[in-house]
């Protein structure tokens, strides 16, 4: 009889477990890959297809990213970004979230204050660059992990996503001033 009662739990932690890790809980880095490219261009109207094709994600990767970041507060019942909630998020979350730290020197394209639009405020000596490793990259300095693996590529497709993913690597690497002066960015970007 305990027999029983016991397997009625384990049936049930089961399906509750299912149905925790179905539902959008949670936010993940490819969602903020897609925010960052819908808050670059909040005029245009993307299809997933599109939005999917520009950032290396496939459609259901964009819709369950759409679905998490409605649910997680960033964006409203039309698929708008709410501007405050991601400048909040990016400026005071992200670096606990997804924290980055630079490793070894490589070859790779500019981020964090290496990349516009940090670059033109920031001096920075040549032992002191950023960069995502890439070996067609144009600079070399100390790697930083991309958000998400296909950023980089998707930031070689769209100036204006590569200097969105560069000021949220300057939040999730930089120093304080680093931080400050994207935090102004994004700020000023978002009209927050």
């Amino acid at each position: 009889m305990s027999f029983y009662f016991i397997s009625q739990f384990a049936i049930y932690d089961i399906m509750h477990y299912n149905k925790i890790m179905r539902s959008p809980n949670g936010i993940k880095p490819q969602d903020i890959l897609v925010l960052l490219e819908l808050a670059a261009h909040p005029r245009k109207k993307w299809r997933l297809v599109d939005l999917g094709g520009l950032l290396g994600l496939s459609q259901s990767e964009v819709s369950m990213a759409l679905l998490r970041a409605a649910h997680s507060g960033l964006l409203d019942a039309k698929r708008a970004v709410l501007r405050s909630a991601l400048a909040e998020f990016l400026i005071h979350g992200l670096r606990y979230v997804f924290p980055a730290r630079p490793g070894p020197l490589a070859r790779g394209v500019p981020t964090a204050h290496s990349a516009p639009p940090l670059s033109a405020d920031i001096r920075a000596a040549a032992h002191d660059h950023y960069v995502w490793p890439d070996a067609s990259g144009a600079l070399r300095g100390q790697t930083i992990a991309p958000l998400y693996p296909s950023a980089p590529a998707a930031a070689q497709k769209d100036p204006i996503l590569h200097q969105w993913l560069s000021l949220v690597d300057a939040l999730r690497v930089g120093r304080a001033r680093d931080k400050a002066l994207a935090e102004r960015h994004i700020r000023r970007r978002l009209g927050v």
